[in-house]
């Protein structure tokens, strides 16, 4: 059993719409509309455990999944949804040990899910052409935990890839077909590159690149997901679902074919 320690990483969960992930240090405390938690009572419990406001209010205190960290922390961009950042995930192959290249970072969400899968022994680089953005990310990455295995390089990816042999390209920018060649030289054989665009007119034109490019096994998907609510006597599904947010296009990297000399 794991106990909370100060300066530990906590969420605190009251119900499906109102949870927090907090950072708990000696002598601080919590104001919600529930009462004050004060973390001197937190720390030192288990996770897991239910911590008590100041008005009775009992919170279930939780270790932070990757998920909560990623859609929690601070961002001045819109963030991958989780059902596509696990599509990607699952699509690009990507496992402890792995190698891969990420654009953009925005706030760094997605590089931080991605850097949770290949720890301890893979890496993420990460490009982002924007100093601010790529700042916030550095510091959501960092409080993450994620610090040595996930680089952001503040450099534009659209000029070139310096990065060879890695395992995997994930694509989450505006013109993701202008990287298609540079993700090819980047890539291994057998490398896969994930493309995640809102529109189908972007995934066109990255499909397009693709099959240019010595790309095979490309194919484009779309999630949707609905929550169903289980009550006794009552379950439907809920009045409001996570409907379209992008389209996942993924392709896989082939040599082009000897020419046969007669």
């Amino acid at each position: 059993m794991t106990k909370i320690c100060d300066g530990d990483q906590v969420l605190f969960y009251l119900d499906s719409r109102r949870h927090w992930l907090l950072r708990v240090e000696a002598g601080k405390s919590f104001h919600l509309h529930r009462g004050i938690l004060n973390f001197d009572e937190v720390i030192g419990q288990q996770f897991g455990s239910f911590a008590t406001t100041s008005l009775g209010t009992k919170i279930a205190a939780l270790p932070p999944l990757p998920r909560d960290k990623a859609i929690k922390m601070g961002r001045q961009t819109n963030i991958v949804y989780p059902k596509d950042a696990g599509l990607i995930l699952l699509l690009a192959g990507i496992g402890p040990g792995s190698t891969v290249v990420e654009a953009g970072t925005g706030s760094g969400a997605l590089a931080s899910l991605i850097g949770y899968h290949v720890s301890p022994n893979g890496g993420v680089i990460s490009y982002e052409i924007r100093e601010d953005f790529a700042e916030v990310a550095i510091n959501n990455l960092e409080k993450a935990g994620l610090k040595g295995i996930v680089t952001v390089k503040q450099q534009d990816i659209l000029e070139g890839i310096t990065e060879k042999n890695v395992d995997s390209v994930v694509l989450d920018l505006a013109v993701p077909w202008d990287v298609v060649p540079h993700a090819y030289n980047a890539l291994r054989g057998g490398g896969v590159i994930v493309s995640f665009s809102p529109t189908i007119e972007q995934t066109q034109r990255t499909v397009e690149a693709l099959y240019a490019s010595h790309f095979t096994e490309i194919v484009t998907r779309e999630l949707i997901e609905r929550e169903i609510l289980v009550r006794p006597g009552k379950t439907r599904p809920a009045t409001r679902m996570i409907g379209h947010t992008g389209y996942v296009t993924s392709a896989r990297k082939v040599y082009p074919p000897r020419v046969t000399q007669h």
